[in-house]
């Protein structure tokens, strides 16, 4: 049994999701000298599920690697990737406050996907899960916009927004999981984990 996972991840709702599952984790974060945004970019006519599967693939890769830089004690490594989809059309995070009220004006009034992908390394054994959501936002007026582009809630995040944040009065419907929407998918997690031989909370 593992005792605890290494987090390929800088984002504080995967640590507070992942204590949720009463996990224990180590943090596995990028060199300095790494780009991890590189890994982001998006190949041409790439489809919202392929794209966020790969970039995982390439975050989970450039951890182990990391991890046997280090010299760190063996352990499973966890990463994911969400990605915000209108059609094909793939929203990462905004570049600047224009870009997010761009996205915003996009999503205002649709619905979208938000795909999480969540990859687990247990020694040579690759185990991975896609949780895919369907999320739908009120008719956003350019004022709500400004303000919420005002607040900064929006950078950092795919699609410009957080669910789990001020955005929520603007959400009319979601179906599928919170958990995922928010970054981090716990049943699909809890299952890799589980088949990692990783120590839960009962």
């Amino acid at each position: 049994m593992n005792e605890f996972v290494y987090l390929a991840s800088q984002s504080p709702r995967r640590r507070q999701l992942l204590e949720q599952l009463g996990v224990r984790y180590e943090l596995l974060l990028p060199d300095a000298g790494e780009d991890s945004e590189a890994l982001e970019a998006v190949k041409p006519g790439e489809a919202p599920a392929a794209y966020v599967r790969r970039v995982t693939g390439l975050k989970l890769d450039a951890a182990v690697a990391r991890l046997a830089r280090r010299g760190l004690p063996s352990a499973p490594v966890l990463c994911s990737d969400t990605t915000v989809a209108l059609g094909r059309t793939i929203y990462g995070k905004p570049e600047d406050g224009r870009d997010a009220a761009r996205m915003l004006r996009e999503l205002s009034a649709h619905t979208h996907r938000v795909l999480t992908a969540v990859a687990v390394q247990a020694g040579r054994r690759r185990l991975d899960a896609l949780s895919d959501s369907r999320v739908t936002f009120a008719a956003l007026s350019p004022a709500q916009i400004r303000a919420y582009v005002a607040s900064g809630e929006p950078m950092g995040k795919a699609g410009a927004y957080a669910v789990q944040g001020r955005a929520a009065a603007h959400i009319a419907r979601i179906d599928g999981s919170y958990t995922g929407i928010m970054g981090l998918p716990l049943h699909e997690t809890a299952r890799l984990l589980q088949a990692a031989r990783v120590r839960m909370a009962a």
